[in-house]
C-alpha cells in the first residue's frame, strides 16, 4: 500500500534592484528588515548577504504548498519592490558582480568563504530543496539508492542557470556545473545502507574532512535536522507551477520507493554509472538531452523518461496527476533556461544593446 508522505520546500532568493537588475553587495538594514517582516519565521539568511531563503512548514498536499508559496512570495514582492528590490528566484543571475558579493555575517558563511574561496564566492546561486519525509523503520541511504536513477530527469524540469558572466555557458544546468567544484555536493557516494552512511562520515570527521556537525551537501541527501531526504539537484524555479511539479514528483518517486524498498534492486551499479551520465547530460543540454533509460538502458528522450516513469510507478493520486501533466508541458514547451536563453535572443533581435538585454532576462527571472 502506497502512503502518502509529508513534504516541505526551500527557495532561495537573490535580492536585485529593479532598476539596474543588479544585485546589491550589501543590501541595506531596511531591505533585509522588509525580507523578515514579510517573511516572519519562514525567513533565513543565506551565505551572501544579498541572498535569502524561504523555508516552508510540512505540508500533507500539493494545495497546502501552493497557498503558502503564493502567499509568502507575494508578501515578498510588495515588500521589497517599496524599496526598488524584487526577489530573483532562477538559479543563476546572468550578470551579477559576483566578485564583489559579501559573505553573510552568520559564523559558519563566513567559514565557508575561508575554507573554498573563489569556489564559494562563485556559488551565488539559487536551489530549490525538497524535504521529503520517511518512517523511522526505513533505510534512508537504501532509499537514496533507489531515488538515485531519477535525479537528472528532475534537474532537466528545473534547469534555470544557462547565463553566467553575461554569456550563454552551453549549459542549461550552469549551477550544477558550478556544485561540482563543492567537495560531497555532487551525486550521493555508493553506500549499501544507513550503517556504511555513518562509517563514511565517520571517516570523514576522524581525518578532519567534515567538522562534527558539518553537511554534506548531495545532489540528495538524507538530511541531519529532520527525519527526511532531501532533494537538491534542482535549480530554482521563477514560476510557482515548476516549483510544486518537482516536489509532487519527488514526493511520488519517495512514496513509491518506500512502498517497495524489500524488493530487489538490480544492477545498482550499472544504474549508477547511468545515472552520472544522464545527470551530466542534463546539465548540459536539460530537457533537449537524449537520455539513456533506468531499466531498458536504451537511449530515450525527456518526455520518454517521463512515460516511463508513469509506466513504472502508476500514478496514484490527484497531486501525482497534475504534476504529471505539468511535467509533460514543460518539456514539450521549455524550462526558464530555456525562457531566458529565448528572451535574451529576443531582445538582441530587437536591437537593444547587451545590458539592456539582460536586464530583461533578470526581470523573467523574478518569482512568478
Amino acid at each position: 500500500m502506497i502512503r502518502p508522505c509529508t513534504f516541505g520546500i526551500e527557495e532561495e532568493y537573490l535580492l536585485v534592484n529593479l532598476g539596474s537588475g543588479q544585485v546589491p553587495a550589501t543590501p541595506s538594514p531596511a531591505v533585509m528588515g522588509r525580507c523578515r517582516e514579510a517573511l516572519g519565521r519562514y525567513f533565513a539568511q543565506e551565505m551572501f548577504r544579498s541572498q535569502i531563503e524561504l523555508a516552508s512548514p510540512v505540508f500533507t498536499n500539493l494545495y497546502e504548498a501552493r497557498e503558502f508559496l503564493q502567499r509568502n512570495r507575494q508578501r515578498l514582492r510588495v515588500a521589497l519592490a517599496e524599496e526598488g528590490m524584487g526577489p530573483y528566484a532562477a538559479a543563476s543571475h546572468p550578470c551579477a558582480a559576483w566578485l564583489l558579493q559579501k559573505p553573510a555575517a552568520q559564523g559558519h558563511y563566513k567559514q565557508l568563504f575561508d575554507d573554498y574561496r573563489h569556489v564559494a564566492r562563485r556559488s551565488l546561486l539559487n536551489g530549490l530543496h525538497v524535504h521529503v519525509g520517511v518512517p523511522p523503520a526505513c533505510d534512508r541511504m537504501q532509499l537514496i539508492n533507489r531515488l538515485l536513477p531519477w535525479l537528472p530527469l528532475l534537474l532537466a524540469l528545473s534547469t534555470s542557470s544557462p547565463l553566467w558572466a553575461g554569456q550563454p555557458t552551453g549549459y542549461l544546468s550552469y549551477r550544477r556545473v558550478i556544485c561540482g567544484e563543492w567537495p560531497h555536493m555532487g551525486l550521493p557516494e555508493a553506500l549499501p545502507d544507513w550503517a556504511a552512511y555513518e562509517r563514511y562520515r565517520a571517516l570523514l570527521q576522524r581525518t578532519g574532512a567534515l567538522a562534527p556537525d558539518g553537511d554534506l551537501w548531495w545532489a540528495l541527501r538524507p538530511s541531519r535536522r529532520y527525519p527526511t531526504v532531501e532533494l537538491r539537484i534542482c535549480d530554482g524555479c521563477p514560476n510557482l507551477e515548476d516549483v510544486l511539479c518537482i516536489a509532487a514528483l519527488f514526493r511520488h518517486l519517495v512514496e513509491h520507493s518506500i512502498a517497495y524498498r524489500h524488493d530487489p534492486q538490480p544492477c545498482s551499479r550499472e544504474l549508477r554509472w547511468i545515472a552520472q551520465e544522464n545527470y551530466w547530460r542534463a546539465m548540459r543540454h536539460g530537457r533537449h538531452a537524449q537520455f539513456i533509460g533506468c531499466h531498458e538502458q536504451q537511449p530515450v528522450t525527456a518526455q520518454g523518461w517521463l512515460a516511463q516513469l508513469q509506466a513504472q510507478l502508476p500514478i496514484d493520486s490527484a497531486d501525482a496527476e497534475r504534476a504529471c501533466q505539468h511535467a509533460l508541458h514543460v518539456l514539450r514547451h521549455g524550462t526558464h533556461a530555456d525562457q531566458q536563453l529565448r528572451c535574451l535572443a529576443q531582445a538582441r533581435a530587437d536591437g537593444l544593446g547587451k545590458g539592456q538585454a539582460l536586464r530583461a532576462v533578470v526581470a523573467a527571472g523574478t518569482c512568478i
